[in-house]
């Protein structure tokens, strides 16, 4: 029966990673190892403040289910004894890894899905000033898809000096639940302009009901107010896309199901992450390979990555390694 492990780690970044509710210069992750005896499976979650997680919890959680694990709980089981949450996802992950070594598969053949090639992911500027956003699209002007950070302030400025610095890339913005819907209706024509293609939880989580009676010209995506399928029928009225994170829907098990159920109401998927390693990001890949936008540049923003990790260029990103995950 499988035994389990659980470490926390710290992947200190590149460089300050900047949002509307503050910025990090570390990514604090858990990793867990699931062992048979014969073959391991690892799983990877960032525990987030903004859901009221912590590194402690987390491990606390996962280790409330070594003896259920030992005596043979399957990940099925798996989804009923934990609530979803980056606890969640680091177990249902290393179960998955663990099934493919078992079967010698790779684990996107054990969910009937597509392998998850040549995928584009968004490349994401930190939010910063218009100016020093400009000079940071410029080093990234080769980049086909564009992630802007932005808060409630210089946001027009910010898109032009980005788009001034990368004319031709792709643009999507993430306000991380910082304007009102006083300013989407003022500015959603002039993204629209700008080609900006999708915005990111513009409002704060439980706020949104306002999306109803606007009509925004840019695609709106949940991000913060999307875990579940439960949330579907509600959000499915208000936006155009559901941003689906494994850390938020507790796994791949529940990030495929809500896939599943978002393309049931006719949403299309985006597919994110918190900032962490390639081991977080490969089994994210696999829900991305039917995406209408991909976000997964988490390992981008290590100083260094961990071992066997993802490859990227020019924001491709290549099929991870059997030695990574899955």
């Amino acid at each position: 029966m499988p035994r389990i492990s659980v470490t926390s780690e710290v992947w200190p970044l590149r460089g300050a990673f900047k949002i509307s509710r503050g910025a990090k210069t570390e990514a604090h992750v858990v990793k867990v190892m699931l062992t048979d005896g014969e073959f391991t499976g690892y799983g990877e979650c960032v525990p987030y403040a903004r859901y009221g997680e912590t590194v402690e919890k987390v491990i606390a959680d996962i280790e409330a289910q070594a003896d259920a694990l030992s005596r043979g709980m399957t990940r099925k089981e798996l989804q009923d004894a934990m609530k979803a949450g980056a606890a969640r996802n680091a177990v249902d992950c290393a179960y998955w890894d663990l099934e493919a070594k078992r079967f010698g598969r790779r684990a996107w053949e054990l969910a009937e899905r597509k392998a998850p090639e040549g995928l584009i992911t968004a490349e994401t500027l930190s939010l910063d000033t218009p100016d020093a956003m400009r000079e940071a699209a410029r080093k990234a002007a080769s980049a086909p898809l564009l992630k802007l950070k932005l808060n409630g302030e210089n946001v027009l400025e910010s898109v032009r000096a980005v788009r001034e610095g990368a004319p031709t890339s792709r643009l999507i913005v993430d306000a991380n639940e910082a304007w009102s819907i006083e300013l989407l209706e003022d500015i959603g024509a002039e993204l629209d302009a700008l080609g900006v293609e999708m915005i990111e939880q513009p409002l704060p989580a439980g706020q949104d009901d306002g999306l109803l009676d606007i009509d925004c010209p840019v695609l709106l995506c949940a991000d913060e107010s999307i875990h579940t399928v439960a949330d579907i029928p509600r959000l499915a009225q208000l936006y155009d896309m559901i941003n689906i994170k494994l850390d938020k829907t507790g796994g791949l098990t529940g990030a495929l199901e809500l896939a599943d159920a978002a393309a049931k109401v006719g949403m299309q998927i985006m597919v994110g992450c918190m900032v962490g390693t390639s081991l977080a990001m490969a089994p994210a890949m696999i829900v991305a390979a039917d995406a209408r936008i991909v976000d997964l540049d988490g390992p981008l923003w290590m100083a260094k990555d961990r071992e066997n990790g993802l490859a990227f260029d020019k924001g491709v990103m290549g099929l991870p390694d059997r030695a990574l995950w899955g």
